[in-house]
């Protein structure tokens, strides 16, 4: 007697074989039996006839941190076959926070300003420590499972504020203890954002420190690291030595070259291999979207964005300040995000304006065409519909090239991941006016364009990079393929019907025709811990999610405490 039974399925088992025909029973939240189950007896049956049945997708790079707990049911991922999330992304991670510094927290952190505006207001940020807000997702529930890393730049910003400057000696001391005690909490490892406030700020040498604390926990270092276009060598090295220095797994965050560096890849991948023949366990992570949607004002150098919006708007509006930010735009000397490149060289004919309140018969047009309209400058075509818009104008920008993708894709060090967070077409999150083809789509895209339409991979392998390889990054042992014994986290889908609705392909057409987002269609059933979620494409409404937490060595515990201990007072 099983809970449930999937038969007739085609299982692709997350290892990267291909596919073989069998049942699976399914019972307490596992998989107990894989075989022909004959006259089995089940409380529930799943028919999969002509369906691939495989591991949950397992998204190493999200930004889910707040909107799970807004809205626990995980819609925009569970309904695309993401079974498990990893947050605290690119240094920005909930917690730990000190509330004296919560405002200034909020303000600095990108992923706030870019994604999160709503979403922070609808929080109650009543937690202190990483262990309380991971206990906050589990006291809200989840319809996924969730692991998390710990944020360089929230950490900074609990110790330092956000100054330019090195930390002191004090200062690193409490930083590593954080890490040691986030680490302690369940924290799978540190990540920075090294394009971002205050990870900018970072030196080489402090994130190997910090990097050290995370090596004794046996945990990972994942980095958007400190260039993604022409300096993308350089800050690759960085991170490597990073891992090298500090004896640290390290995961390489979205790293396929941007506008500035197609074409560095191949002598990107020698420089992994490299690493790799020398001991140091890097790999990397990637969605493959060409486009990404931002505020216009988060492609203006850093210290512009200082200070808030009325802050920005005086800079922008005075002549001197307004021609220096055009020269450090194209001079570029402290690369900002990926999607600044197109600004530096002038691509303003892939930079389209997207959301606009002041300004809605321009959206859809490039700023290229709202120069020519307006007889200006790009720049300061750029530059007046930010003053007239405030901070509520954003554009989508076109910034990779797909062969870069397809390269990353095919490369075996590679795993995907959406870089995208978990929302809905409702409630507050639907509120959240923007494009965002990663959140709604991601993995039906590559099943869709780059399996199907293109191969660029085969099933089989395309399922290993969103499953076991993930989960072997992660040290999840129990979850990322089909073998008894591991939790039942599944996806039921058919590759012939699987299909991404929420991608808008270049050339785009205005108005989007998949706004307000959408989503896919092919996925028949997914089941998290054993339990159905999605069937025939409708969200049950259950929460059998639960919150992961890094398993730590005997050895390992209360290290933390003992290296890095500070007076707690001084923390928090």
């Amino acid at each position: 007697m099983f809970d449930i039974v999937i038969k007739n399925g085609f299982l692709v088992d997350g290892a990267g074989n291909p596919w073989f025909k069998a049942d699976m029973g399914i019972s307490e939240g596992k998989i107990v039996k894989i075989g022909k189950l004959i006259n089995s007896k089940a409380e529930k049956v799943l028919d999969a006839d002509r369906l691939v049945v495989c591991p949950g997708f397992i998204d190493i790079h999200t930004h889910s941190d707040l909107s799970l707990l807004i809205n626990p049911r995980a819609e925009s991922k569970i309904r695309q076959g993401v079974t498990t999330e990893v947050l605290g992304n690119c240094g920005s991670s909930a917690a730990p926070i000190r509330k004296e510094i919560l405002d200034l927290l909020k303000e600095t952190l990108d992923f706030l300003k870019e994604e999160w505006g709503l979403e922070a207001k609808e929080v109650k940020w009543d937690w202190s420590t990483f262990g309380e807000y991971l206990s906050q997702l589990e006291k809200k529930g989840t319809a996924v499972n969730v692991a998390s890393l710990v944020g360089h730049g929230t950490i900074r910003t609990a110790v330092m504020g956000v100054e330019k400057r090195s930390p002191s000696r004090q200062e690193i001391k409490e930083m590593k203890a954080l890490v040691a005690q986030s680490m302690e909490e369940g924290a799978f490892g540190l990540s920075s954002g090294l394009v971002y406030l205050p990870g900018c700020f970072a030196e080489t040498s402090e994130l190997i420190e910090l990097c050290k604390v995370v090596a004794d926990y046996g945990g990972f270092y994942a980095s958007h690291i400190r260039g993604e276009r022409e300096t993308i060598v350089e800050a690759l090295k960085e991170a490597i030595k990073i891992g090298e220095k500090a004896k640290v797994s390290v995961q390489v965050s979205h790293n396929c070259p941007k506008y500035g560096g197609h074409g560095k890849f191949d002598e990107m991948s020698k420089i992994y291999e490299a690493a790799r023949a020398r001991g140091v366990e890097v790999t990397i992570d990637n969605d493959a979207h060409t486009d990404f949607n931002a505020q216009l004002i988060q492609a203006l150098p850093k210290w512009t964005q200082a200070s808030g919006i009325k802050k920005i708007l005086e800079r922008l509006k005075d002549p001197e300040t307004r021609e220096k930010i055009k020269r450090e735009m194209v001079e570029d000397k402290f690369p900002g995000p990926g999607y600044c490149g197109l600004v530096k060289h002038g691509r303003w004919d892939r930079i389209f304006l997207f959301q606009s309140r002041k300004n809605k018969l321009l959206i859809g047009k490039s700023f290229e065409e709202i120069a020519k309209l307006r007889g200006v400058d790009p720049f300061d075509a750029y530059f007046d519909v930010i003053i007239k818009e405030k901070d509520e104008a954003c554009a989508i920008f076109n910034y990779i090239d797909e062969d870069d993708i397809r390269a990353l894709l095919k490369h075996p060090l590679m795993m995907i991941g959406s870089d995208g967070d978990a929302v809905a077409p409702y409630g507050a999150l639907g509120r959240i006016y923007g494009y965002s083809p990663c959140s709604y789509g991601e993995y039906p895209y590559i099943f869709e364009k780059y399996v199907r339409e293109e191969g660029v991979l085969t099933l089989q392998e395309a399922i290993r990079k969103m499953t076991s390889f993930p989960a072997q990054k992660l040290g999840l042992r129990d979850r990322g393929l089909i073998k008894e014994g591991m939790w039942a986290d599944m996806v039921v889908f058919n590759p012939q019907t699987i299909r991404d609705r929420a991608t808008s392909r270049f050339p785009y057409q205005f108005p989007l025709p998949n706004y307000p987002h959408k989503y896919p269609e092919g996925i028949e059933y997914v089941l998290v811990n054993g339990q159905v979620v999605v069937e025939k494409g409708k969200h049950k409404g259950v929460f059998p999610g639960r919150v992961l937490r890094h398993q730590i060595s005997k050895t390992a515990r209360g290290l933390g405490k003992s290296r890095f201990s500070v007076r707690e007072e001084n923390l928090f």
